[in-house]
């Protein structure tokens, strides 16, 4: 199979493309998840609650998204050469899945730490949470595809 080289300007304009598609998506799927109500919490200041909270919804949606786009984008992305799925793919599939977790953790609990308890309306969580989805969503596209190209 011959292949096009591909520059990082080329696979950062894809991420960022794919980025913004899955924070739209996951934002209306978002919105009907909370519309209706009439505040949702951002963080809740305790480590231990019972409460539903955008970040702690964001870190489920953020390390399912990036298992699941690593494979998509490492089974349709065409290389040269490209190895099997097993075990490269899987390997590339398990550091952006731990990756994208330790940081959507990471952040939430600084903003948590910072602010405390905070609430937001229904559009607010749907900007939080298209953010958090577009923002894996690109992360990882870009980490694999650059990872195929090395």
């Amino acid at each position: 199979m011959k292949t096009v080289p591909v520059s990082s300007s080329h696979l950062l304009k894809g991420a960022i493309t794919g980025g913004v598609i899955n924070a739209v998506i996951n934002g209306l799927i978002n919105w009907f998840q909370v519309k209706g109500k009439e505040s949702i919490y951002i963080s809740v200041d305790s480590i231990t609650n019972t409460e539903h909270t955008i970040l702690g919804g964001g870190v489920i949606l953020a390390t399912s998204l990036a298992a699941i786009l690593t494979v998509i984008a490492y089974t349709t992305f065409k290389v040269d050469n490209k190895p099997s799925f097993f075990p490269k793919g899987l390997m590339i599939t398990i550091r952006n899945t731990f990756s994208i977790f330790g940081l959507i953790i990471t952040l939430s609990i600084l903003f948590q730490n910072a602010f405390g308890t905070m609430t937001t309306g229904p559009m607010g969580s749907v900007i939080i949470t298209g953010i958090i989805a577009g923002f894996a969503a690109g992360i990882v596209d870009y980490q694999t595809k650059k990872e195929l190209l090395n």
